[in-house]
């Protein structure tokens, strides 16, 4: 995707922390190398001599890049902030070069500062951020007191999960699991049919905006109580419902909605920036006029196989299916 849409920032995990107090520089950078040098992901670079895919891994003591802005005697500090978000946001990643990983430190006040760190989706993804956030709050604060590196090391590291997967994902099991989704995203609707106001854009553009939607507590307790009556988990309950509104707006009664999953299925893995994040494509019959206790039952039931079923890659998935292709939808699922 990166080659195809060379200078996209599509792909782009952004993350913006304010740092509060009297910062500690080095002991900031000492530790952002740190965590450089100890995920090897985050070190990958992917060329391509004669066409074919190869990755390559810096070395440790590379260092992560940071640049440098102190806007202390702005006047328009935050609009100039603001400008240095944008501009962050917008600068491509050459996957072939690296680091995948950069960031920016902003100089706001003697004790107020902004940090912006930019991944590239293809070394981490939403579970990483987590990782990534409290080994860096570990590593600065032992730092700033003195104190050696706090962090255990790792057992793996994301090559060897990449190689396991290879040999694992092989044989009867590759085929098990190819059976799986073949059969059951057969002749699945192409596209979700909602009475938009617009044309669909004969290429999609990935522009699109965010609307909040809150659950307040006495919701969310009425929404608990009817998982635990029904044997559902909170995410296949509100899916279900989510399902039921998609069909009452397209008159569907066959939908397949996509859903990520963090596909961390082994403890090993748990500490590991990477990019294991895989999408199911979960395929929810509406026929028959179901009651809700029978629809929470059918999403439970397609939701665990699903899941059962969720280590082949989802691109491997498409190519196995092959449904009808077009630039302005995408594959299975929109």
């Amino acid at each position: 995707m990166a080659q195809l849409d060379e200078g996209s920032t599509n792909y782009h995990i952004p993350l913006a922390l304010r740092l509060r107090g009297v910062l500690d520089r080095g002991a900031w950078q000492r530790s952002l190398d740190r965590l450089f040098a100890r995920h090897e992901a985050l070190r990958s670079v992917f060329v391509a001599p004669e066409g074919k895919p190869w990755v390559e891994v810096l070395p440790p003591d590379a260092g992560l890049p940071v640049a440098e802005h102190d806007l202390r005697d702005r006047p328009d500090a935050e609009a100039a902030l603001l400008d240095l978000c944008h501009e962050e946001a917008r600068t491509p990643f050459d996957v072939a070069r690296g680091p995948l990983i950069r960031g920016r430190l902003i100089r706001m006040s003697d004790e107020q500062h902004v940090f912006l760190l930019t991944q590239h989706h293809i070394v981490s993804d939403g579970w990483s951020m987590g990782v990534l956030v409290r080994e860096l709050s570990q590593l600065y604060r032992a730092f700033e007191a003195g104190q050696d590196d706090p962090l255990p090391p790792l057992a793996i590291q994301y090559p060897d999960y990449a190689a396991w997967q290879r040999r694992w994902l092989s044989g009867e099991r590759l085929q098990s699991q190819a059976q799986y989704w073949r059969d059951t995203l057969s002749d699945a609707p192409a596209r979700l049919a909602l009475p938009t106001d617009r044309p669909r854009p004969a290429q999609q553009s990935y522009a699109g905006a965010a609307v909040p939607i809150v659950i307040d507590a006495d919701l969310t307790r009425g929404l608990k109580r009817l998982s635990r009556q029904h044997g559902t988990t909170l995410f296949m309950t509100v899916l279900a419902a989510w399902a039921a509104v998609l069909s009452r707006l397209s008159g569907q009664d066959d939908l397949v909605i996509g859903v990520p999953s963090a596909n961390r299925g082994r403890g090993e893995i748990e500490e590991l920036i990477g990019f294991f994040v895989n999408t199911l494509a979960l395929r929810l019959d509406l026929s028959g006029e179901p009651s809700v206790s029978e629809l929470l039952e059918r999403t439970r039931r397609t939701a665990l196989a699903a899941q059962e079923h969720q280590d082949l890659p989802f691109e491997q998935v498409v190519e196995i299916v092959q449904p009808p292709r077009h630039l302005d939808h995408t594959p299975l699922f929109q």
